[in-house]
């Protein structure tokens, strides 16, 4: 008996070779909790990236942020201090955290590559995968959490609970199969564009809470 059918050997499991994935859509995870799942946001002229992003790649301080202004995806790629372009995504202490990056170039430029209003607040999740052997972050910009600025009674601003999705998704749970799993896949960087962000745009660090709260969609 193998591993496996030890492991499952005092579970009652039904054999089933007819099944087919044929018709079924894998569940957007924008519709589950995620706070442990990496994530970008844009918000008030800045990026950030969340705690979870540090914490899957524990040995990186420095990445280059890349676009693929075509396919509409964003990049985050491990990088050394004096790679062209990089920047310090977290702090160098014992205890990292995320920096949140003044970008108001990039941050325009991204708002009018997707069409976004920049005074809403975006959010994306992103899947760390490897592609020659490089560990990247891919952060597909089609399918962002929206969160609208509005006015609270006390006159100051604050965004909504319930992130706004593409109009698309209504009619939808997810891709299917085939689509998922073709969607994330990187094979070359050729189209890609490195945008660079000052040292002196990076803002003083947040805290791992006020981190995690950036991107917090419960």
């Amino acid at each position: 008996m193998d591993r496996v059918s030890r492991r499952y050997r005092d579970i009652e499991i039904v054999d089933d070779e007819q099944f087919d994935y044929t018709g079924y859509q894998i569940v957007r995870g924008e519709f589950f909790a995620h706070t442990f799942e990496p994530a970008i946001v844009f918000n008030k002229g800045k990026v950030s990236v969340n705690s979870a992003c540090l914490r899957k790649l524990p040995e990186t301080e420095f990445v280059q942020i890349l676009v693929n202004p075509e396919q509409r995806k964003l990049a985050v790629l491990p990088s050394k201090e004096e790679e062209k372009d990089s920047f310090r995504w977290c702090t160098n202490g014992k205890k990292r955290m995320p920096r949140q990056i003044t970008c108001r170039v990039f941050y325009a430029k991204v708002m009018s590559l997707m069409d976004w209003n920049p005074d809403y607040k975006y959010k994306i999740l992103g899947k760390l995968i490897r592609s020659n052997n490089q560990l990247i972050f891919v952060y597909d910009l089609t399918t962002p959490e929206t969160f609208i600025r509005e006015e609270a009674e006390d006159s100051k601003a604050k965004y909504s609970r319930m992130p706004l999705y593409p109009e698309e998704w209504r009619s939808q749970f997810g891709l299917p199969v085939e689509e998922h799993q073709k969607r994330m896949q990187i094979n070359r960087f050729d189209s890609y564009t490195t945008f660079s962000v000052k040292q002196d745009d990076i803002r003083k660090p947040v805290s791992s809470e006020a981190a995690e709260e950036e991107v917090k969609t419960e």
